[in-house]
């Protein structure tokens, strides 16, 4: 959706974008459609499913909350077009990155507060409940092994 915005340089596709972040965080993909779309038509035709840590990913929907309403109010609100473009592009090149290359920016950043302190440690034990290690689903830069 990213990249059709500014594919096509049309702002009002941030309208649909803003509203499928917002919908993601807070109610998972029932009320997003483009979250539907992914986990119940996409996600299976692309092999069995990976699990992964619910906290850290709903930390990086929220990443891209914020991204999408600042670009949004941006161009909404400002008339700041461009301000707005740069924000989207910094959430395809963060999307890209997961969809191509596994690498959720979001999920990171979570591990490095989580690392610190800053995750409460009830929080963390979340993400340590499912069937795969933390160390796993973050990989070795998240944990700080070489």
């Amino acid at each position: 959706m990213c990249v059709l915005c500014l594919a096509l340089g049309q702002p009002w596709l941030l309208v649909p974008l803003t509203y499928g972040f917002w919908a993601r965080v807070l109610t998972g993909p029932k009320m997003s459609p483009l979250g539907f779309v992914a986990s119940r038509l996409v996600a299976p035709r692309l092999g069995p499913p990976r699990l992964v840590a619910g906290p850290p990913k709903r930390f990086a929907q929220a990443m891209g909350v914020c991204f999408s309403t600042v670009a949004l109010v941006l161009w909404s609100g400002f008339g700041e077009l461009t301000a707005a473009w740069v924000f989207v592009g910094m959430l395809a090149v963060a999307a890209s990155l997961e969809a191509f290359a596994g690498l959720c920016i979001g999920c990171r950043i979570f591990a490095f507060l989580a690392a610190r302190g800053v995750v409460p440690e009830e929080v963390c034990e979340k993400c340590a409940n499912i069937s795969v290690g933390h160390d796993e689903l973050l990989g070795p830069a998240a944990t700080g092994a070489r």
